[in-house]
Formats: structure tokens, C-alpha cells, sequence
């Protein structure tokens, strides 16, 4: 009886066996393809935060802007949908991970840290970290602004840009969970300068602006702009290939000077 037991143990153990070894496979072959999985849900979950010139909603109410525009071409060319949903910049990645978001598609800046946890494209725009002050404030160069406030974005490249400056680092800084909110805390003199991205301080001050007041006066650091995706993604190499289809026929470039933005060479 005892050996009849252990026999059936040993086929159920079997069977056991047999069915994770079925299971386990299916299941990598899931995670493996990214675009496989995108496709089964028919759209692309795209993360954005209000950043104009790149996603925003503009006076008559309509969301737009360089990225959302691109993005939308793009899925159209994979056959997919899109979906912007807004996140909070300073998740960004472990909302990707966890498949809130399929992409993070919003001038996101090309860093090692970003680089080392996502799937980046080819750099597609080129981007400065700039310092911006109220007109009439005294600066000859961030050593103007040792001892002072300074406002940036969580997790942003003003942010880093500020840990990186020997001089912004002895600084005050005012973390923000948006860029724009930065401008306005130098709206209110609330801080004394922002560091954030030119593509948004061109868009944002100067003349029929709200922000008319506020002037660049100090590019820091010259960079690109990227579309991120979860590690190892195989979306990332069809939307290269499809970045090189709109360079070729045109249309990046054109949308590119709807927007006043220059591409990455």
C-alpha cells in the first residue's frame, strides 16, 4: 500500500512539474514582447505631465502639443491608440514598471539613470537646462545665486542640473512637482530663480505671456530628448524605425517648426 502511495505521489509531482514547465514559458513569452502585449490592448498608455510645448491643453480647450502630435502619428503607423494619462514626474519609471503607463512621452531629457532602468529611443529633440529670474534681478552667473532660492522639478534635468552646479548647490532649492509651477514660484518671488527646460521657458515668458516678466538669463547644459519604454522593450526599436520614416519624408521636421523646436542631429 505504502509503495502504491509513493507512486502516485511521484506521478502527481510529475504532472506538477509538467504544468509549470508548460506555464513558466507562455508567460516569458508575454513579458518578452512588449509590443505584443500593447497590441493586445489596441493602445499605447502614454504618460505626460502639462508641459508645453510637448503636451498640454491649449486656449480652446484642445490637448496638443509636439509630443502629443508625434506620438498620436506613430501609433497610428503601429496601429494602435492612444492614451495620455497624467503622472506624477517624479514616478515616472515605476509607473512604467508597473504598467499604468507604456511609455513615457513628454520631453523627457536623455539621462545614465533613466538609460540604466528604461528602454530609451534615439534622441529626436534637442533641449538646454536654462536659469530663468524676474526682470531686474541682479545675476552675472549661478555664483549670483549662492545663498538663494532656486526652484526646479522633482526629478527633472533642472533638478540634477542644480546638483551638478557647484554654486546652485549652495542654493535653497524649492522642489516642485511641475515645471511651470517653478516659473510661478518666481512669478511670486516666492524664489528667486527656476531651472528648468528652454523649450518650455521659450514657450512660457516673454511677450503675451503670463510670464513676460520672467527672462532667461543663463544656458547650463545642452541636451536631448528622448521616449522612454519599460527595460528591454521591443517598441522602442519600431518607433526608431519610424522616426527615421518621418526624418526622411519631412513631416518630423515640419512638426518640429509648427512647434519651434529644434531636432537632434
Amino acid at each position: 500500500m505504502k509503495k502504491l502511495i509513493s507512486i502516485l505521489l511521484v506521478v502527481i509531482m510529475a504532472f506538477a512539474l509538467a504544468a509549470c514547465g508548460n506555464t513558466n514559458p507562455a508567460n516569458q513569452s508575454g513579458d518578452e514582447s512588449d509590443l505584443a502585449y500593447v497590441k493586445g490592448n489596441g493602445k499605447l498608455i502614454i504618460g505626460y505631465t502639462n508641459y508645453a510645448p510637448m503636451n498640454y491643453t491649449d486656449e480652446d480647450g484642445t490637448f496638443t502639443g509636439f509630443d502629443t502630435e508625434l506620438a498620436t502619428l506613430v501609433c497610428e503607423k503601429l496601429g494602435l491608440e492612444t492614451e495620455f494619462v497624467e503622472i506624477n514626474w517624479d514616478t515616472k519609471v515605476a509607473e512604467l514598471d508597473a504598467k499604468s503607463i507604456d511609455a513615457i512621452w513628454n520631453g523627457m531629457t536623455i539621462i545614465p539613470e533613466l538609460m540604466e532602468t528604461t528602454e530609451i529611443t534615439k534622441p529626436y529633440v534637442k533641449n538646454a537646462q536654462v536659469v530663468l529670474v524676474k526682470e531686474g534681478t541682479a545675476y552675472e552667473s549661478t555664483a549670483s545665486l549662492i545663498g538663494k532660492t532656486v526652484a526646479a522639478e522633482q526629478g527633472s534635468a533642472g533638478k540634477k542640473t542644480i546638483q551638478a552646479d557647484e554654486n546652485l548647490k549652495q542654493a535653497d532649492l524649492v522642489p516642485k512637482s511641475l515645471q511651470t509651477e517653478a516659473l510661478m514660484e518666481v512669478k511670486a518671488e516666492t524664489a528667486d530663480a527656476a531651472v528648468l527646460d528652454l523649450t518650455l521657458a521659450n514657450t512660457m515668458t516673454g511677450e503675451g505671456t503670463n510670464y513676460e516678466d520672467i527672462i532667461i538669463v543663463d544656458h547650463l547644459a545642452e541636451e536631448d530628448y528622448g521616449v522612454a519604454f519599460r527595460k528591454g522593450s521591443d517598441i522602442c526599436d519600431e518607433v526608431n524605425k519610424i522616426f527615421d520614416e518621418l526624418v526622411a519624408d519631412g513631416s518630423l521636421g515640419a512638426l518640429a517648426e509648427k512647434y519651434g523646436l529644434d531636432l537632434s542631429e
